[in-house]
């Protein structure tokens, strides 16, 4: 008698969409995406019929608030929401070698220190590998556990016996659930295996930290339900060739999303930074035509990082390249746009090179007049004060708009040393009561560049003392 064949599907690796049959292009837009899976005929969600919990007032339920586990990290904990919520699920996502597994293995000593065992479970090193690591973070506690494996069922197991206080997964592309026929990584996979894990952390009020690889887009590889059943989504970026590295919060049913953690990447570990301005404006002191001092709010931050933009002729016969880094390139197209329809400076023919320093990237439109100084400093070789911020949001009509927060920005730059801050009109009162620095307002992109070109520096001038950032 011939076997019955097994019924399969075709399942979008992207979106986690399903078909009956292989098609070329997924209506998500990605192609070539559909994998076979077997359909497992069996449910893995049986319901024993009588409920668990009854139902109580809100008010008699227990609140974290007073419950939350320091991670040792203040940084971190400001990210999260204050702490480490019992029985929650944290996914942590961020190109490979940005450090992902450096600041988890930090965080995990100093529970297992502080707090109990943690189970620290790699599917991706060997244990011996993971003891490197640690030899070289100096993050030997021996409560400490960590274990090379992949299969869902072993791990789940370990959690059972172990009785962890704390569980990192490393990563969860990596893990698999045997009854399921479909590779490891696969929307199946990742799908159930976070099912099952937070069902696993809510249970025994375990909270669980899952390790997700980014696609070539920098987005969270796996699908997308992935993002809505955690509690927390973080992710991790800067540029590899730098040190500087910014944690942020795209999700949290704990605290604010507009949180940023900023940390120095280092040989023997990550370590937050106290003072990021400082950092990042380490050698800013000489007046260089195209270079700008702009400041923005980063979650809870004011953050001054210097801007250079370089104007260059085209005269390959190429269409002009518009090359940012760090900035947003829609932005730098509409900035370029009004420079030219509202203040006369036209950049049609000229390459446009802008960069943020220090790996940062800011998408905040207060340094919206900083790129458009920058730009037209350069154009016209013409420096900008050394000592002068320069904050502002620019509308399609040229106009310079009022940002939020204007005092802490300008408080934050008084504080770094510098002595002037050209800034939006409708800011002008604010910001005139917190600072002692000179305060200029503009109310339109004319008015900010005339200044520019009144209070220039010329490239010839002498060389100014370097700025205190002490």
């Amino acid at each position: 008698m011939n076997q019955k064949r097994a019924k399969t599907r075709w399942v979008c690796q992207e979106c986690g969409r399903e078909f009956v049959k292989w098609q070329g292009q997924c209506p998500c837009g990605a192609w070539n995406s559909l994998v076979e899976e077997i359909v497992d005929v069996g449910s893995s969600h049986k319901s024993t019929g009588k409920p668990a919990k009854r139902p109580q007032s809100i008010s008699q339920v227990a609140s974290y608030a007073q419950s939350r586990f320091d991670t040792g990290d203040r940084e971190l904990n400001r990210v999260l929401g204050g702490g480490l919520v019992p029985g929650s699920l944290v996914l942590i996502s961020g190109d490979p070698g940005i450090g992902k597994s450096t600041l988890l293995l930090q965080v995990a000593n100093f529970i297992a220190v502080h707090y109990g065992p943690v189970l620290y479970v790699s599917g991706e090193e060997s244990e011996e590998q993971l003891r490197l690591r640690a030899e070289r973070l100096q993050t030997m506690d021996p409560k400490l556990l960590v274990v090379s494996e992949t299969n869902l069922e072993l791990v789940l197991q370990y959690i059972r016996e172990e009785k962890p206080v704390f569980v990192i997964i490393d990563s969860i592309q990596t893990v698999y659930k045997p009854e399921l026929s479909s590779a490891p990584g696969s929307v199946s996979q990742v799908r159930e295996c976070a099912g099952d894990i937070l069902r696993t952390a809510k249970e025994n009020n375990i909270p669980v930290f899952l390790v997700a690889h980014v696609t070539k887009q920098g987005q969270i590889a796996g699908p997308r339900v992935l993002d809505h059943m955690v509690d927390c989504v973080l992710f991790l970026e800067g540029e590899r060739n730098h040190g500087f590295r910014m944690l942020r919060a795209f999700k949290n049913r704990f605290g604010n999303t507009a949180e940023l953690a900023l940390y120095e990447m280092l040989g023997t570990g990550m370590f937050p930074i106290d003072n990021p301005s400082q950092y990042l404006l380490a050698g800013h002191a000489e007046a260089i035509p195209g270079t700008v001092v702009v400041a923005s709010v980063e979650g809870a931050l004011p953050i001054l990082v210097e801007l250079q933009a370089l104007v260059v002729d085209n005269s390959y016969g190429i269409p002009p390249r518009k090359v940012a880094v760090g900035v947003d390139r829609d932005r730098l197209n509409l900035i370029t746009a009004v420079l030219q329809k509202r203040a006369g400076v036209f950049l049609s023919n000229q390459d446009i090179y802008v960069s943020l320093l220090g790996g940062v990237e800011i998408t905040e439109t207060s340094i919206d007049l900083g790129l458009a100084v920058a730009l037209y400093s350069s154009l016209r070789d013409v420096a900008v004060d050394p000592k002068m911020v320069v904050i502002g949001e620019v509308d399609l009509a040229g106009r310079i708009r009022a940002v939020p927060n204007i005092q802490r920005l300008v408080t934050e730059a008084e504080r770094l040393g510098f002595k002037r801050v050209l800034l939006p009109a409708g800011n002008l009162e604010k910001a005139e009561q917190s600072t002692t620095m000179e305060v200029i307002g503009a109310g339109s992109l004319e008015e900010a560049l005339a200044f520019i070109r009144e209070q220039g520096w010329e490239k010839d001038a002498p060389a100014l003392p370097e700025i205190d950032l002490e």
